[in-house]
C-alpha cells in the first residue's frame, strides 16, 4: 500500500485557477519541481503590456521546471468553459488530484465607488468562480487517492473593520472562506480535504502593482512563501488535514522552517501584514 501523504507531488494533477502569474504560478512551479501535471486555468492567452504572464508563458516555465502543463484559456465565471477545461484535463492527464482556487479580482473601493459591474466581477470570480471550479472537479476528486481543495482566502471574520473600507471585496473573499468551511464538513466522509491558505504579509505580485503603488515591493514577501506552504499542505494526508485556515508562516513553522529571510523582497525591511489579519 502506498503512503497516503507522500512528500512529493510527482504524478499528481493540479487544476489551478489564476495560474498564469503571481501566487497561482508560484504554486504551479513548486509542484512542477516534483514532476506534477498542471492544468493552467486563466483568462490571459495573449500578452498584456500592463500585466505580464499568459497561460502559454506559464506553461513554458512549468515544463522547464520539470512538470507537464496544459494551458487552458478559461473565464471561471463561465461554467461551460470550466466543464470543458475539466474534460480536457481528464483527457490529458487521466484525473484531477488537487484543486487550487487562486483566481481573484480585487478593488479596495467604498460602496459609493464600486460600480455594480465591478461588484459582479469580484463576486463572480472570487465566490462564485471558486464554487463553480470546485463543483466541476468534484467527480474527479472523489476518485483521487489523496484529494485536496486549497483556496486562497482569509480566516473567516465578522470584524467590521475588514468590511467598512471595502465591503464588496471583503464579501467576495469571505465568501470563498465560507465555501471552505462548508466543504470541509460536506466532504469529510469522502476523504476530500478542504483548506484555505492566506499570507501573513502582503505578497509582491503583478496584481498588487496594478493597485497603483499602494504598497511598495520592499514591504512584501515573494510568492514563493505561499507556494512552499501550499506544497506542505498538499502533501499531507487529506483525511487528517481538513477544515483549516492556514497562514503561510505557520505552515512553514510546522515544517521546521522558521528563517523566512529568503522570502523577503528586501531582507531586513519591515513587512506589511496582509488584509484581514491582526
Amino acid at each position: 500500500m502506498t503512503d497516503p501523504s507522500p512528500s512529493s507531488l510527482a504524478g499528481k494533477t493540479l487544476f489551478i485557477s489564476g495560474a498564469s502569474r503571481g501566487i497561482g504560478k508560484a504554486i504551479a512551479l513548486r509542484a512542477a519541481q516534483d514532476g506534477a501535471n498542471i492544468a493552467i486555468i486563466a483568462k490571459t492567452s495573449d500578452p498584456n503590456p500592463k500585466l505580464p504572464g499568459t497561460i502559454h508563458s506559464a506553461a513554458a516555465e512549468i515544463e522547464a521546471a520539470g512538470g507537464k502543463a496544459l494551458a487552458l484559456a478559461v473565464d471561471i465565471r463561465d461554467e461551460a468553459a470550466i466543464a470543458d477545461a475539466v474534460a480536457r484535463t481528464l483527457e490529458t492527464f487521466g484525473g484531477i488530484d488537487i484543486v487550487i482556487n487562486n483566481a481573484s479580482a480585487i478593488s479596495l473601493s467604498t460602496t459609493a465607488e464600486t460600480p455594480m459591474k465591478r461588484f459582479d466581477l469580484m463576486v463572480g470570480i472570487n465566490t462564485r468562480g471558486t464554487f463553480a471550479v470546485t463543483q466541476a472537479c468534484l467527480p474527479a476528486l472523489r476518485k483521487a487517492a489523496n484529494p485536496h481543495i486549497l483556496t486562497l482566502s482569509p480566516p473567516p471574520s465578522l470584524d467590521p473593520r475588514w468590511f467598512g473600507p471595502h465591503v464588496a471585496y471583503t464579501i467576495s473573499k469571505m465568501g470563498m472562506s465560507l465555501c471552505v468551511l462548508g466543504w470541509a464538513e460536506e466532504f469529510r466522509e469522502a476523504g476530500i480535504a478542504a483548506n484555505a491558505l492566506w499570507p501573513r504579509t502582503v505578497i509582491d505580485t503583478a496584481a498588487l502593482r496594478m493597485l497603483g503603488g499602494a504598497v511598495k515591493p520592499e514591504f512584501c514577501r515573494k510568492p514563493e512563501i505561499v507556494a512552499d506552504a501550499a506544497h506542505a499542505i498538499l502533501t499531507r494526508d487529506a483525511r487528517a488535514c481538513t477544515g483549516h485556515f492556514f497562514l503561510d508562516d505557520e505552515v512553514l513553522a510546522e515544517e521546521g522552517i522558521t528563517d523566512l529571510t529568503a522570502y523577503a523582497v528586501s531582507p531586513g525591511h519591515p513587512l506589511l501584514p496582509d488584509l484581514f489579519l491582526e
